[in-house]
């Protein structure tokens, strides 16, 4: 029976492996023979590449599905002309900010690809840093929602209020302490695949290091460029990213507890210069045989996977109303100008552009458009239009500096409740009224806004600095004067 099972199978996967194939262009086909052949050369050669294993990181969007298309083809196309093939880890970090739309994809993938129960496929999920199951019905538990909502405000509030808005980098954080624990778990994997361009490295470990300076945490790897020293850096931040904003409070442990090697042997293989061709030439790929649904405008105006193209305009919004003096509309067509450079560089078709500008540039539906947006990041993220604009001032790091700024902006009758607010922060009692306020207002507990009391802000100046939609670069001006 398990041979006749097994025949079965091999020939199902056949026919995967053809059914994909067919959807690759030439020089698609010639990229993989030549993946295929590095893969082998960091196996060790053909005959261990059956104990070789690999992990493929899935986010649930085009690039990620993609890079797996091509994993499964190479792990295919070796295991038909071969005894063994390597064996494949994919695994996926729930975070509040990921929707089902996400997961749907990935479940989508998975099964156009015959992932489920084959033997050498290991598909899983992290979820409040417990491995688990990948399960695209489970929705992210409730300990790991408020995780990451104070994970995000505790970073967010160390930058600089006048600085850049970089308001999302404890999705880097988060993300590296995933990458770097997921490699050690249950025996480890012997390579990471990673296919994101150099531009898109640096972007990750820039965001890295930025957000490490923010939580405190000490890195002397300034100078790694690509994704070949990654695992560098993340053995240099240690196993608990965000223990210096949480001393003295309980944390989940990674778990299930014993599960992770004390010492990770992984290393990267980077294919970015084997991805060939354009998204559009993909599309039928993604669609038809993954099963692929996204919004095409979002999926080309977002640079930042961690939160929606929605609330970022939205963050804009606000930043405009509340701290530049400027109307919400300004802060949108900002937004929109600076995207429409980036997609106009990436060469994204001129269709989309159109679409950002319906529907981001519409000055009637701008009220509609706010109101969604807010519901958005309340339902997604679990923040408040007053808790986003709190955030946007960072006003308790550097024992309060910002909080006499803040108030008179945002909250003029709290400027008399002052001298409490500080005794608050400083870990002495004051009344209920008060307490309560600073939790509403914040979103963060009355212990945590004191750990941000005492710690100082970090600049950009200091560490490393974000790309800014908001500089005055003549460069880009210049483009958006031609292109608008």
């Amino acid at each position: 029976m398990t041979t006749i099972h097994d025949q079965a199978m091999n020939y199902v996967y056949q026919q995967v492996l053809q059914r994909l194939l067919s959807f690759f262009s030439r020089a698609e086909r010639t990229a993989l023979q030549l993946m295929i052949q590095r893969l082998v050369v960091s196996a060790g050669g053909m005959e261990r590449i059956g104990d070789f294993k690999v992990m493929s990181i899935q986010s649930g969007t085009l690039d990620s599905c993609y890079t797996l298309a091509l994993l499964r083809a190479a792990q295919l196309s070796i295991a038909s002309r071969a005894p063994a093939t390597f064996q494949l880890r994919v695994a996926t970090l729930r975070l509040s900010g990921s929707g089902s739309t996400a997961l749907e994809n990935i479940h989508r993938s998975n099964a156009a690809l015959f992932l489920y129960d084959d033997p050498r496929v290991e598909l899983l999920m992290v979820d409040n840093r417990e491995v688990l199951p990948f399960n695209h019905l489970a929705p992210i538990s409730e300990a790991g929602r408020e995780s990451s909502r104070l994970n995000l405000l505790m970073v967010g509030h160390r930058r600089a209020w006048e600085g850049p808005l970089d308001l999302w980098d404890d999705g880097y954080l988060t993300t590296g302490e995933f990458y770097g624990q997921i490699a050690r778990w249950d025996n480890g994997v012997d390579a990471l695949i990673s296919s994101e361009t150099p531009r898109q490295q640096k972007q990750f470990l820039d965001g890295l290091r930025r957000a490490a300076q923010k939580a405190s945490l000490a890195t002397s790897t300034y100078n790694v460029a690509g994704f070949d020293g990654l695992f560098a850096m993340l053995d240099e931040l240690g196993s608990d990213y965000y223990r210096e904003f949480y001393a003295g409070h309980e944390q989940a442990m990674w778990r299930p507890l014993g599960g992770f090697e004390a010492c990770r042997r992984t290393t990267n293989i980077d294919i970015h210069d084997m991805v060939v061709g354009k998204l559009e030439e993909r599309w039928p790929l993604l669609t038809e045989f993954l099963g692929i649904q996204i919004d095409e405008m979002a999926a080309h105006l977002s640079d930042c996977e961690y939160v929606s193209p929605a609330i970022a305009a939205h963050l804009r919004g606000l930043h405009a109303l509340v701290v530049s003096g400027q109307s919400y509309e300004t802060g949108i067509a900002e937004y929109l100008q600076r995207a429409l450079v980036m997609m106009r560089r990436k060469l994204v078709p001129e269709r989309f552009c159109e679409l950002a500008l319906e529907s981001f540039g519409n000055p009637a539906a701008l009220a509609e458009r706010r109101l969604l947006a807010a519901d958005e990041a309340l339902k997604s993220l679990g923040l408040t239009e007053a808790q986003l604009i709190c955030l946007i001032f960072a006003p308790f790091v550097d024992g309060g500096a910002g909080l006499e700024r803040f108030l008179r902006s945002c909250h003029p009758g709290m400027l008399v409740a002052m001298p409490d607010l500080h005794k608050a922060m400083q870990g002495y009692q004051v009344s209920e009224q008060v307490v309560q306020w600073m939790v509403d207002v914040s979103g963060l507990p009355v212990s945590l806004i004191g750990t941000l009391y005492r710690m100082r802000t970090v600049t950009a100046e200091e560490g490393i600095c974000a790309e800014d939609p908001q500089s005055d670069d003549t460069d880009v001006i210049g483009e958006l004067s031609a292109g608008l």
